[in-house]
């Protein structure tokens, strides 16, 4: 089970870390990956960790804006948010995978199989 959480509202500029803690003991075992969604649109793939965190992808409209990394002791999986604009506006979603990041990495949905619930992020103009 997956639990989202850190979202809210905040100005553009400014900064969110989202968390997303997992249940259970083989967490270290996931690919953990975050998905953004707005009304009326697919769910996008945002950013990806492999199990032990050394490698990380993230999609070109957040590189070098957000930082994805996770505490293998503590289950959970972070997502920072730096230089926020209104267009990050979604609902953020933590998926699970048991794909390998040598075979390729996931980036979309139907890839991962465990999902959390979404946590809104509202960035003001």
């Amino acid at each position: 089970q997956l639990q989202a959480s850190g979202g809210g509202l905040v100005q553009a500029g400014g900064s969110l870390r989202l968390s997303c803690a997992a249940s259970g003991r083989t967490f270290v075992y996931y690919l953990m990956g975050w998905f953004r969604q707005t009304p009326g649109k697919e769910r996008e793939f945002v950013a990806a960790i492999s199990s032990t965190g050394f490698s990380k992808y993230y999609t070109d409209s957040v590189k070098g804006r957000s930082t994805i990394s996770r505490d293998n002791t503590k289950n959970t999986v972070y997502l920072q948010l730096n230089s926020l604009k209104p267009e990050d506006t979604a609902v953020y979603y933590c998926a699970a995978t048991t794909r390998k990041w040598r075979f390729g990495v996931p980036t979309t949905d139907q890839e991962y199989a465990y999902w959390g619930q979404g946590t809104l992020v509202t960035v003001s103009s």
